[in-house]
């Protein structure tokens, strides 16, 4: 990756590979460092700009490497489309019809949030991590809740968590599914963050 130093009014630029962004200080001077160096690559070196990726625009807008910035651009946030993609992918791993323990689903599922964190950590903006650690704990409360199934099964596991009676009966009547109960009160404190990180799921944001 490459990033000019200095500013002096000239654009910055930082490139990956084929992937390039130029910073200007304006909209006009975007367009008219856009039309120069389009022009330099189609006519110098022979290269073909995909004018469908090509775009003029304010950084929050774009994204780079599965990057973009918050409003005021002073953080690197992490695109909206990086995030929906690691969702559709905990899904998958965490899809209820696979029929693993959920030892195994942590396993592969710690496997992927390492490699994931390893990227994306990277941004500035921790409270995203935060809420995606809360829906990923949220999500395998669900998985453990459907696992369950029946009312009676679910009243007897919640009781061997801890819970108390009146509490874990309220929950395995409840009618909602698995999504809404895995936030309920008896869920919530039988399979605290703790637990979690005791079968070996890492967190995506590590508080020192």
């Amino acid at each position: 990756m490459n990033l000019t130093e200095s500013w002096n009014g000239a654009p910055r630029f930082v490139r990956y590979a084929d992937d390039c962004n130029i910073y200007a200080r304006s909209q006009r001077a975007g367009e008219r460092v856009k039309q120069s160096i389009t022009g330099f690559l189609s006519r110098r070196l022979k290269l073909k700009v995909n004018e469908e990726k090509s775009a003029v625009a304010r950084p929050v807008e774009r994204k780079f490497l599965g990057f973009s910035f918050t409003a005021k651009g002073r953080k690197r946030r992490i695109a909206s489309k990086a995030i929906l993609r690691f969702k559709s992918k905990v899904r998958e791993l965490t899809s209820r019809t696979k029929g693993i323990s959920l030892e195994q689903m942590t396993k592969q599922l710690a496997d992927y949030l390492r490699r994931w964190k390893g990227y994306f950590g990277f941004c500035q903006t921790p409270s995203v991590l935060v809420s995606l650690d809360q829906w990923l704990r949220r999500r395998l409360r669900a998985v453990i809740w459907k696992q369950w199934k029946r009312g009676t099964v679910r009243y007897r596991k919640l009781c061997a968590r801890g819970i108390k009676r009146d509490l874990a009966a309220h929950a395995a009547g409840n009618p909602r599914g698995p999504w809404r109960v895995a936030n309920s009160p008896a869920m919530n404190t039988a399979f605290p963050p703790t637990y979690f990180d005791s079968i070996g799921l890492p967190r995506l944001l590590t508080v020192a």
